[in-house]
């Protein structure tokens, strides 16, 4: 048994240790706001929170996150009303919207580290994250206003 706390709850896994987080979460916890994207931690769709740390979910091992805490996409604000989705659907960032809960997650905690990003701030916290929708500008608009409002 592995206990992890994800979005303030504990839970008892009884889980292969080298189980991808990302499916535990879907699978065993039920929460399927986090997505499955390449599967090996290059485009940021499983981006969770762990201890508060954007993580990819899809390579990091349930093994190693016992006594940890995990924040998904449900997690990041009870009524999905955190600054960033809030900002998210004013500036109408999501297209297909399937790699928006990893974007989201990582521009969450780049505004609980930096309160006023820069657009190079903006850039380097979200590299490495796809959308293949191109939203890019919209993205980053929504992360100023989310820092602007917060």
């Amino acid at each position: 048994m592995i206990e992890v706390t994800v979005n303030g709850q504990a839970h008892r896994l009884d889980a292969d240790p080298d189980m991808p987080l990302l499916w535990a979460l879907r699978d065993l916890v039920g929460l399927t706001g986090t997505k499955y994207g390449c599967g090996i931690a290059q485009c940021g769709a499983c981006t969770v929170h762990v201890d508060g740390v954007p993580t990819r979910s899809c390579q990091t091992r349930l093994g190693d996150l016992a006594g940890r805490r995990v924040t998904t996409i449900e997690g990041l604000h009870p009524e999905g009303r955190h600054p960033v989705q809030v900002a998210w659907v004013e500036h109408q960032v999501p297209q297909c919207g399937f790699c928006q809960s990893g974007q989201i997650m990582t521009a969450a905690a780049l505004l609980s580290e930096t309160r006023r990003p820069t657009d190079a701030d903006i850039d380097a916290a979200m590299a490495g994250h796809i959308c293949r929708c191109g939203t890019y500008q919209r993205i980053r608009a929504a992360i100023h206003d989310a820092a602007a409002k917060a």
